[in-house]
């Protein structure tokens, strides 16, 4: 099966709007790519391979999870990839961190944007993305799965289960961003 995940996820994805993604629903991964463009972007350099950017999985629904959560503005401090993407087109989208709840500030690892700067994220994540799914045939547990994959791919912007030498840089970028949302102010 993991083979099988691996050659569905396989690149290059579709666009956001491409209505096969919306047909195929239920729990499973999704891998995100963007073309060299975006990794220079992104700060990440040329892409090595063909290798996506974030693997991830939807216990429930893929649809759900990747278009109404990470590709939908407001939802940054819902969204590990959102926030990733945020961190490292800080500069090149002129993106300013505030707390997920700026009603109730903390958290602030998990940082949400303000609202012109997130709808410009949204914007630049779907002019530049794209999106692969597998869906699980079977009740299988998805973690064992996502993480050959992830150690298959090595993708840059996952800061969990996975090493790469984009990491500490990945860190560095989000760390800065949270501190910029424990010192926001309204």
């Amino acid at each position: 099966m993991k083979t099988e995940a691996i050659a569905a996820l396989a690149p290059p994805g579709r666009r956001l709007d491409d209505p096969q993604l919306r047909s195929k629903d239920g729990p499973g991964l999704y891998a995100i790519y963007g073309p060299p463009e975006a990794w220079l972007s992104l700060g990440l350099g040329p892409p090595p391979d063909s290798r996506p950017l974030y693997v991830g999985k939807a216990e429930m629904s893929l649809v759900k999870r990747d278009v109404h959560q990470h590709f939908r503005t407001g939802k940054t401090g819902s969204s590990t990839l959102r926030r990733s993407l945020a961190a490292l087109l800080r500069r090149h989208l002129d993106l300013k961190a505030q707390p997920r709840n700026p009603k109730k500030p903390d958290h602030f690892s998990s940082y949400g944007l303000l609202p012109e700067g997130d709808q410009r994220l949204t914007t630049w994540m779907l002019d530049n993305l794209r999106l692969a799914l597998w869906l699980r045939p079977n009740r299988d547990e998805l973690r064992p799965i996502e993480q050959t994959v992830l150690q298959h791919w090595l993708p840059p912007l996952n800061g969990q289960g996975v090493k790469t030498p984009w990491s500490g840089q990945l860190s560095a970028a989000r760390k800065s961003m949270a501190d910029e949302a424990r010192a926001w102010k309204a």
